[in-house]
């Protein structure tokens, strides 16, 4: 069955009254080369789980399937349950849950369906969840040998930026924290149904083994980065100050003891400056 092929997707989903909810970003892969790339440089292989996150018909779950020894699907349109049982009907190697991946518990999933084997994450993410679901990948701490997901090529820009660089936002700095981004190709908007509006980018997620920096209070620290670039044009102790209540002329006298410029914008702090703000708002708020 050619699940990229246009005309056997409407068949499928005139057999089966599928139309698109487009609430859930849905847009399905209709280049046959992008899915074995993404399984391939995924780590998709022999002994090794795959949680994949969103099935669409079913194209890279196929292609994981076929590598893999266990796929477990999380996927959250009941709708697509009919054709999935036919697009999947060969392989009795997956499981495909109807969820919303951010209300599962992952590790308990994890502990339950694989069996102490290695575990990747594959997954093609509507541009709405991107941000939620890896941070919820990367907070959790589960054990994941590999995440790669395809997400809009701006996203993609933004994940992957230096930390400390003009391209730098909140995300990129969470991410960063845990891990290393990096992105392994372009897809083109022409290869998806129906087309979006955008290009997209197949990026991987290298999480660190040992963190090259290390908060005893993360959420309070990815609260300080969100503060930080929530108004990327004001020097960054406005927004600081006043969201965490602290007087303007002591932040400032302790940011320039910690080598942070008073004038500072969010972009133009690397890591270990933003560890050092975060540092400076947790003693003040005492």
């Amino acid at each position: 069955m050619k699940l990229t092929d246009i005309s056997t997707i409407k068949t499928l989903f005139e057999k089966h009254g599928f139309s698109f909810t487009k609430s859930l970003g849905q847009n399905f892969l209709i280049n046959p080369t992008v899915c074995p790339k993404i399984a391939e440089m995924g780590g998709a292989a022999k002994g090794v789980g795959a949680i994949e996150i969103g099935t669409g018909i079913g194209v890279l779950t196929r292609e994981l399937a076929s590598r893999c020894d266990k796929v477990v699907a999380i996927e959250i349109d009941t709708g697509l349950k009919p054709i999935l049982d036919e697009t999947l009907e060969e392989f009795d190697n997956v499981e495909v849950i109807f969820a919303d991946v951010m209300e599962t518990d992952l590790a308990k999933l994890i502990g339950e369906k694989f069996g102490g084997m290695d575990v990747i994450v594959c997954a093609n993410l509507p541009y709405y969840i991107t941000s939620p679901v890896i941070m919820k990948l990367l907070e959790e701490k589960l054990p994941i040998k590999a995440i790669t997901v395809m997400v809009q090529l701006e996203a993609a820009d933004r994940i992957c930026a230096a930390v400390g660089s003009r391209e730098c936002g909140a995300i990129t700095a969470s991410i960063n924290y845990y891990a290393k981004p990096k992105k392994l190709f372009r897809v083109n908007r022409g290869s998806f149904m129906p087309s979006p509006n955008v290009d997209s980018a197949v990026i991987s997620l290298e999480r660190y083994e040992n963190p090259p920096y290390k908060v005893d209070n993360e959420e309070l620290f990815f609260e300080v980065i969100r503060q930080a670039f929530s108004q990327r044009r004001k020097q960054l102790a406005n927004p600081v100050s006043a969201y965490f209540r602290l007087p303007k002329a002591v932040l400032t006298e302790q940011m320039e003891k910690r080598g942070i410029s008073p004038t500072a914008r969010a972009e133009e702090l690397a890591m270990d400056k933003l560890v050092s703000l975060y540092e400076i708002v947790k003693e003040l708020k005492g």
